[in-house]
């Protein structure tokens, strides 16, 4: 990783290159720390960001915001971002406000974020030329275009247009990745919660470059991949693990995650406890 971090009075403001990674964030305490909200602009790139059974992916030109209260899970390509540290007291949201915006992407296109992105990489990008009373002037205009944007994405549209109906294969994708620790979940349950029959299903699959089979089992192995190499998880049994995301059988498990990554899993929670290219905090 390489970054930069300056302050603009009470806020810290950032850019960092990432190579690709996988970032488990714990909860912060409020208490010890306060409450403060976390922005961040993805310049380059792309990243999904996993919080309890809710996936948001995110591309080039879209904000994050959150408050550090919920654990969630980053996973990015390489990628380059910027992004800023608020505190609450200078950045007040309704609760309800709040609920809309935490946790969610902000798209790049909304009408306050290029604003908002070209203010902070101008400043990222000439950093030696302010003066040190520029600071606090600076951090008054960042913090008004943030709660600009954050009002903004937290309204309601008053006139939302009539959008068509998601095409089926997407719903049925994020329909899977909801339930994959869920043991029943089969193309045949899937075909039934859906009111399609399972040859339709098999249809629907047809133009991805997997069958349905084939996805469930490919993220099911991706989510006990991460767990494998969760310093916090290292007393898990691996079965216990393998059970989790829907292997009933250890045998099984250790077949597919042989076939898929070419090292039984045991290996590679040993090996991933000298690796670097995960961060637990």
């Amino acid at each position: 990783m390489t970054g930069r971090l300056v302050r603009l009075g009470a806020m810290p403001v950032w850019s960092a290159a990432f190579q690709p990674l996988e970032l488990r964030r714990h909860p912060r305490s409020r208490r010890r720390t306060g409450v403060v909200y976390r922005l961040a602009l993805l310049l380059e790139g792309e990243a999904v960001i996993t919080c309890g059974r809710r996936e948001t992916p995110l591309r080039a030109g879209d904000f994050y915001c959150d408050d550090g209260s919920r654990p969630h899970e980053i996973r990015t390509g390489p990628i380059r971002a910027v992004g800023a540290v608020i505190p609450e007291a200078l950045l007040p949201l309704p609760p309800d406000g709040a609920d809309r915006v935490l946790g969610h992407r902000i798209p790049g296109r909304d009408l306050m974020a290029p604003l908002l992105a070209r203010f902070l990489t101008q400043v990222m990008e000439h950093t030696g030329s302010y003066r040190p009373a520029d600071g606090p002037r600076l951090g008054t205009v960042l913090s008004s275009l943030v709660a600009a944007l954050l009002a903004r994405a937290a309204e309601p549209d008053p006139c939302p247009p009539l959008a068509p109906r998601a095409p089926l294969t997407p719903r049925i994708m994020a329909f899977i990745q909801q339930r994959l620790d869920d043991p029943e979940l089969t193309p045949q349950s899937i075909a039934a919660a859906h009111g399609i029959s399972l040859s339709y299903l098999h249809r629907l699959f047809e133009d991805e470059s997997e069958t349905v089979a084939a996805f469930i089992r490919r993220r099911r192995l991706e989510r006990a991949r991460f767990d494998l190499a969760d310093p916090a998880q290292a007393d898990t049994p691996v079965h216990t693990v393998a059970a989790r995301w829907g292997f009933a059988r250890a045998t099984d498990f250790a077949r597919a995650f042989r076939a898929a990554y070419g090292i039984a899993p045991g290996d590679f929670r040993k090996h991933s406890r000298g690796s670097c290219g995960r961060i637990a905090t």
